[in-house]
């Protein structure tokens, strides 16, 4: 199913050039050359993602974006800032409002595509399953009300990262993820995170919840690929 996509830009060269790319990689695309256009197109379409430019006319991206993250009915949605403003200062104050990311002006496509994509693979699984709080996999449970983790009703002591790695992997039982799939899933918007972190954190996965370490039954490695959680079966 095709992702929506919102640019907000009031340079329509700018949102001629995103749209084009855009649509040539599959996504709809919805764009808008002010604020409040802005606003009111997201609400009534809810898209996947929104590209929003720091600086328009009416209103401009910041306010936007506060406006979307205090409204229970578009919080969830991504929103990538568009903006001439290359300040830290600046950066942190949008990613305070909400941003899920900041790109600065100019900048190359595919980057902006990269990133579109990452945020839509951080979107689309953990949501639908959220209210799931007790997970369990032949003897693993989970509670997410607790944060505790039992193996064959003796309780494993976990880290928060590694309790949601494995909430993560449980969930999703026989699908492959790469490590950078992984970094976007279960760490965010973290700086200077290395795909080396998910193989640190697996093994150490695997040392307190495998029966054999060296010959796992759980957390699977599909060679040159990533990681898998066993299938159901």
């Amino acid at each position: 199913m095709s992702r929506t996509i919102l640019v907000a830009d009031d340079d329509k060269d700018i949102i001629d050039l995103v749209k084009f790319n855009l649509i040539r990689e599959g996504f709809t695309v919805l764009a808008a050359e002010d604020g409040w256009k802005a606003l009111e197109t997201i609400k009534k379409k809810r898209p996947d993602v929104v590209i929003l430019d720091w600086m328009m006319p009416e209103v401009d991206g910041l306010e936007v974006c506060r406006h979307l993250k205090q409204d229970p009915d578009t919080e969830r949605i991504p929103i990538i800032m568009l903006t001439a403003k290359s300040d830290t200062l600046d950066k942190v104050l949008g990613l305070e409002m909400g941003a899920d990311d900041y790109l600065t002006k100019p900048f190359h496509v595919r980057e902006l595509l990269a990133r579109v994509r990452a945020l839509l693979r951080r979107s689309e699984g953990p949501h639908r399953e959220e209210q799931q709080r007790i997970l369990t996999f032949k003897d693993i449970r989970i509670d997410l009300n607790t944060y505790e983790v039992t193996v064959d009703g003796k309780k494993v002591e976990l880290t928060s990262r590694e309790i949601k790695l494995l909430s993560f992997l449980i969930r999703h039982p026989g699908r492959v993820y790469t490590r950078e799939e992984l970094l976007d899933y279960v760490w965010g918007n973290e700086s200077f995170v290395e795909p080396r972190t998910v193989d640190v954190h697996i093994s150490r996965l695997r040392s307190l919840i495998e029966p054999d370490k060296e010959k796992p039954r759980y957390l699977l490695t599909v060679r040159s690929i990533g990681y898998k959680f066993a299938d159901n079966e």
